[in-house]
């Protein structure tokens, strides 16, 4: 009798504790904006801005086996304005500089799974073949798919934190926005920090240029999950080729990792 009394007392314990851990991951969630850059096949680790293409067809492959919901940038804004619970396995795609590649390679099988991507375009390099960037023809074509949405990444590739003029500061955010605008056709709803970093000034000319959202890398928890004009993402690379890393990063419980793991002097930011 005593032996089966201290089964049931360890099973209850070990069942407060599950519950609790499980109720604490929860309240760790973080909606996984996936970043990505180049995807090419002169990738190579450890380039944290590159990816061959058979790494992102594997990991597209991944989403859609098991049955990830990919949502359009937009969507997953409401969701966390609203603050609305977020289904597990909830993804958002998003490309940073404008690669050309973006359209040889990732295109193609973003089409072939229908997942929706935001694009975020350096505007004054929009075209340069020496740089190897997406072309307006191309961007169009990518947009009248139905599946590219395009932000803005400023004028210029520079981070803004270097700039010091307050006019300076807004014509790369404010007039960023007009061109591409006037180029699409369309209004354009989102900024993405160059090289994910800003400050309060920065953040502050970007919601009075008129978006409706900004994404960053990896902020911080000076940033609350919720700031829709400080979104975190993770960045994804040739180093998350090994799909049991991506399902990881894709987890939803990522962020949480890296900033604890920060909190506790380990990693850098």
């Amino acid at each position: 009798m005593f032996k089966a009394r201290r089964l049931i007392a360890v099973f209850a314990v070990l069942s407060i504790a599950v519950i609790l851990l499980f109720n604490f991951l929860r309240g760790q969630y973080v909606l996984p904006i996936l970043m990505y850059h180049s995807v090419t096949l002169l990738a190579q680790k450890p380039n944290a801005l590159a990816l061959k293409p058979d790494t992102f067809e594997r990991q597209m492959r991944f989403l859609k086996t098991h049955h990830y919901r990919v949502i359009p940038l937009e969507q997953a804004v409401e969701l966390v304005k609203e603050k609305k619970k977020i289904p597990p396995k909830t993804v958002v795609l998003t490309f940073d500089d404008g690669y050309q590649d973006n359209y040889f390679y990732a295109f193609s099988v973003l089409k072939k799974y229908q997942f929706p991507a935001t694009f975020f375009i350096i505007i004054d390099e929009v075209g340069r073949a020496q740089d190897d960037r997406l072309s307006w023809k191309q961007i169009k074509e990518m947009q009248d798919s139905g599946l590219a949405i395009f932000g803005s990444h400023a004028l210029g590739p520079d981070p803004l934190i270097k700039i010091k003029s307050a006019a300076e500061l807004e014509r790369q955010v404010s007039l960023s926005r007009k061109i591409l605008a006037e180029k699409l056709g369309r209004q354009v709803q989102f900024f993405s920090y160059p090289e994910g970093m800003f400050n309060e000034k920065i953040r502050e000319a970007v919601i009075n240029a008129g978006y409706l959202a900004a994404v960053a890398t990896s902020p911080g928890k000076n940033y609350p999950d919720d700031d829709i004009f400080a979104l975190k993402r993770l960045r994804i690379s040739e180093n998350s080729a090994n799909l049991f890393v991506f399902a990881v990063e894709s987890s939803g419980y990522y962020t949480f990792m890296k900033e604890a793991k920060r909190k506790h002097g380990h990693g850098k930011k």
